[in-house]
């Protein structure tokens, strides 16, 4: 049964969704606000009434990111043992092998792209969502009791990162799966070495 009254989401919320989704798949260069607003739904001249400018939409995208971030994590949290939460996040990177093959990491490409902006700003930002994530992960390694979980939050983030660029540039998505494997055998590993 489908529910008659479920609200659609806010126009500056379908915006920021449409924003952060568009900027992954085109980079913040090549999108424009029109690709935006006809993404989302809403007329060009009402963008402006939530969002004055293009980089106020990318950091939208940005906040967007940080905001699905909290998402995954918060589901990820209720997992009673932090070695599944690991491997449940290393299989949710697995499966974004079209994905990451078609655009790369969302929040790894955006970083790139922005760091290369004479702006300051927005590249601090979405380097805070990647913060985010690597204190999630060491908090994780912390609670397993492996040595130097800030080390091991660095390596792991940073192989994803390493296979969504490979992913992406070999246009190969099986290789988010078969890196992903890899994790968590040397997730395994490193735990079976703290024991």
């Amino acid at each position: 049964m489908v529910e008659k009254n479920v609200p659609r989401p806010t126009k500056r919320a379908r915006l920021t969704e449409a924003a952060a989704r568009i900027v992954h798949q085109q980079g913040v260069e090549r999108t424009t606000i029109s690709d935006i607003a006809q993404a989302a739904d809403v007329p060009v001249g009402n963008v402006y009434y939530y969002f004055k400018t293009k980089d106020d939409l990318v950091a939208a995208a940005v906040s967007e990111q940080a905001r699905q971030l909290e998402l995954l994590t918060g589901h990820l949290n209720e997992l009673p043992d932090p070695r599944e939460r690991l491997k449940a996040l290393i299989n949710q990177w697995g499966a974004q092998g079209e994905t990451a093959a078609r655009y790369g990491c969302p929040t790894g490409t955006l970083a790139a792209e922005l760091d290369k902006r004479a702006e300051a700003g927005l590249d601090a930002e979405v380097g805070n969502v990647i913060r985010a994530l690597l204190d999630w992960v060491a908090a994780q390694f912390q609670e397993l009791g492996v040595p130097k979980p800030q080390d091991k939050a660095i390596a792991l983030v940073g192989a994803y990162q390493g296979m969504s660029v490979l992913a992406n540039a070999l246009r190969e998505p099986d290789i988010m799966k078969r890196e992903s494997a890899r994790l968590i055998q040397q997730l395994d590993a490193i735990i079976a070495d703290t024991r």
